[in-house]
């Protein structure tokens, strides 16, 4: 069987990645988030 297959066959595993997913990418985006306001408070302040 293939990995694709079990992917979408398993709920477990579905949900679970998917669940990892948007973890990872509301990591990813409060990161770049936080990263940009504060270059923006360094440039207000300067």
């Amino acid at each position: 069987m293939s990995l694709w297959q079990e992917f979408f066959r398993d709920p477990v595993i579905f949900f679970s990645f998917t669940g990892l997913a948007i973890l990872v990418g509301m990591s990813i985006f409060y990161a770049i988030y936080f990263y940009v306001k504060m270059v923006k408070a360094e440039k207000r302040s300067h």
